[in-house]
């Protein structure tokens, strides 16, 4: 069967929940990717209140939808990251506090902690029973992503010291998620400790290759960087825990602005790249689609729509659409070995002629 098509609802928290679910449902998703920012899962209700769980499902199966996972990439981006005042825009006030980097760094920890508790919650009450690997994705955060250029000249030993500080912020962390049976997918992503897949290999090695640390795939972050989006499925085949799908076109713009940005904003037309709602871009769905089939990826297809150029509503319509055309399942056997069973299933050859009449058959 293809793949079941959600839609992550973080670039849609501004809509309540039941909206949010309402929408979604007309948009034409099988589920959501619940973001745990706006109302669409509160973790501290979903381990408090016995109730809040059942409540989401009920809501849910309302409006005729069903979820396999939540995300937090908002929290899950402080635990690493080196504190400052842009943070306190996507943390909430107990969790950004007085702004002190290491007590920010704390907080956020533990509420990933028990975001996965709250995710172990929500999948058990999932009426139709678990049905794919509960898992969280979100960012890590980085202590040394703003070195990413090698000036002031920056060594091994520099960058390394950044991967044993998320190895020891992280570990604790994944060491809970196992406890829950609950994965995390990081989605690779420039900012994060993982951004391409030279950094996602370090940052394994960094957690010890913590079976619970894996990835939320998304594509759109790698093409514009130049790094092969199709190999990284086959690099990471047993990590693959999750997959956004999203577009992404580059080599575009004017030529006054590069890879970096220019501290530009999205949309720009002078942007040398921009996320692009799916079919709009560069990112080749057809190769993503033949290689989630081989390394044997039955989870959801979750569309994180993302395009300053074109209506919200139009584009998650358009990009559900899009999904269910690009997938396809994967065959059970292989093409030529239908002509072997055709062979096997072929009836006996009419006996040879001798130019002899037979004899009738005797009553």
């Amino acid at each position: 069967m293809p793949r079941p098509v959600t839609l992550f609802t973080g670039q849609w928290a501004d809509l309540p929940f039941e909206t949010m679910c309402e929408k979604a449902n007309q948009l034409g998703y099988d589920g959501i990717e619940l973001a745990c920012w706006g109302d669409h899962f509160e973790v501290g209700k979903a381990i408090s209140d016995d109730s809040y769980c059942a409540g989401r499902w009920e809501i849910l199966a309302k409006h005729g939808l069903t979820a396999y996972s939540i995300s937090n990439h908002l929290v899950g981006q402080a635990v690493c990251d080196n504190i400052d005042e842009r943070h306190a825009a996507i943390l909430s006030p107990e969790i950004y506090g007085d702004g002190e980097a290491e007590g920010v760094r704390q907080r956020a920890a533990q509420e990933m902690i028990d975001t996965a508790q709250a995710c172990r919650k929500f999948i058990d009450a999932r009426p139709e029973g678990e049905g794919f690997p509960a898992v969280v994705n979100g960012f890590t955060g980085s202590s040394i992503w703003h070195s990413i250029y090698a000036f002031p000249p920056t060594t091994q030993e520099y960058w390394q010291k950044g991967f044993d500080d998320f190895g020891a912020r992280w570990i604790p962390i994944l060491d809970e998620f196992e406890k829950v049976n609950v994965n995390f997918g990081l989605e690779v992503h420039p900012t994060e400790i993982a951004f391409d897949i030279a950094s996602a290999e370090r940052a394994i090695e960094a957690v010890k290759g913590h079976k619970r640390f894996g990835f939320n795939y998304d594509p759109s972050h790698l093409e514009y960087q130049g790094v092969d989006y199709v190999k990284f499925l086959y690099t990471f085949a047993e990590r693959i825990y999750h997959v956004h799908m999203k577009d992404v076109w580059s080599d575009k713009g004017d030529g006054t602005v590069g890879v970096f940005g220019g501290h530009t904003d999205f949309a720009d037309p002078r942007r040398f790249w921009d996320f692009r709602s799916l079919g709009h871009g560069d990112v080749d769905f057809e190769r993503i689609i033949v290689a989630l089939n081989d390394i044997k990826y039955r989870g959801p297809l979750s569309v994180e729509w993302e395009d300053s150029r074109m209506d919200r509503e139009f584009g998650a319509a358009e990009a559900c659409d899009f999904v269910r055309a690009v997938d396809f399942p994967s065959s059970e056997i292989a093409f030529d070995a239908q002509f072997d069973q055709q062979e096997e299933e072929a009836p006996p050859a009419p006996p040879e002629e001798t130019g002899k009449e037979e004899a009738p058959a005797q009553e």
